[in-house]
């Protein structure tokens, strides 16, 4: 079963991994997330894929990591609420 994930959500999701944390793992642990942002929404093991970054050490680093790979559009315009359109 899939689950949808908005992007003010993602911190409580990735703090459910054990770091440091490998991209490739992360890609496995989360095999079933659709990242919802204001674009639409894509699986985040899609997201994964565009990241460079071989490890995450952190939380922080997972979720800046990801936020940095999602197109400017999917954020939204300032003041709205995240994963919301």
């Amino acid at each position: 079963m899939t689950r949808e994930v908005k992007l003010n959500e993602l911190t409580a999701l990735l703090e459910t991994a054990t770091y440091p944390l490998s991209v490739a793992t992360a890609r496995e642990e989360f095999d079933d997330v659709r990242l919802v942002h204001a674009d639409g929404t894509e699986p985040l093991a899609a997201v994964l894929d565009r990241i460079d970054d071989e490890q995450f050490e952190s939380t922080d680093e997972a979720q800046s990591s990801i936020y940095n790979t999602i197109p400017v559009e999917g954020v939204g315009e300032p003041g709205q609420s995240e994963g919301e359109g």
